[in-house]
């Protein structure tokens, strides 16, 4: 099930997007069946349904933080001159970072150089704390697509990630939630202005999903709705203001966001 979180007539609702693959359909192909509740207990689909073209889609969950994994890809650490860590490299971003699909990414103006890097995302779908590797699945909601957008130069001059990973914006997800998903070897695709900038595949994770929640999970309790990066395939580049970056994730379907002036 493909759940997206939305706005229509100044009410937010979930609703189970039905019609043909995200990749191959129009807005207008689509249409959201209401449903009754949230997706992080039981629910029912209302039969109530509306055109996705009608309305506007919203960052699919609010978490209450977000775990990012850095350097899971070998080509990707090497590419930025880095070692693969013996141990996952965890940092946060902040939950005023989400924005959602069509939503503008606001260049920060403390950075001279805003890099891409488009990530699988995990969402939790419940309250977890120690989670075995047997048990992992249990606590997963599904996936989604994200955009851990980087001031790269900010970055690199401090020790902490928290301003260069965490800014207003640099937390784009979505369009949608999908449930029904094998993670394990999915193409993750990067366009920017249409030009073609990251390819890789999630078979190509250092740690794998698993090991991620185990380790994230052995310091926190992660609550339903929170969100985990798991890292991003080699190329990643700048963005400038104008610039149109869409993440494409197979199986999913694909986020865009538009680079503008901070105002």
């Amino acid at each position: 099930m493909r759940i997206a979180r939305f706005s229509i007539d100044g009410n937010v609702a979930f609703g189970a997007v039905e019609g043909s693959t995200a990749l191959a359909a129009s807005e207008g192909e689509l249409v959201l069946d209401i449903i009754k509740g949230i997706p992080f207990a039981d629910f029912e689909l209302s039969g109530t349904k509306v055109p996705l073209s009608k309305v506007r889609l919203l960052p699919p969950v609010l978490p209450s933080k977000i775990v990012a994994i850095g350097r899971n890809y070998a080509e990707h650490a090497a590419e930025l001159g880095n070692e693969v860590p013996d141990f996952p490299i965890t940092f946060f971003k902040p939950s005023t970072s989400v924005v959602g699909p069509g939503d503008p990414i606001t260049y920060p103006s403390f950075s001279q150089d805003l890099h891409h890097e488009a990530e699988l995302a995990v969402v939790i779908g419940r309250m977890c704390r120690e989670v075995p590797r047997e048990r992992v699945k249990d606590v997963i909601l599904g996936y989604t697509c994200a955009n851990d957008v980087t001031a790269r130069d900010v970055q690199q001059r401090e020790k902490q990630w928290a301003r260069a990973k965490g800014f207003d914006s640099s937390c784009p997800l979505g369009p949608w939630i999908e449930t029904d998903l094998d993670p394990g070897d999915l193409t993750i695709q990067c366009t920017v202005n249409g030009e073609q900038r990251q390819l890789g595949r999630t078979s190509q994770m250092v740690r794998s999903i698993e090991d991620l929640i185990v380790h994230i999970t052995e310091a926190m309790t992660l609550l339903p709705g929170d969100v985990i990066l798991t890292g991003t395939p080699a190329g990643v580049g700048p963005l400038n203001v104008g610039d149109e970056v869409a993440v494409t994730i197979e199986g999913i379907g694909t986020l865009t966001n538009k680079v503008i002036k901070r105002g």
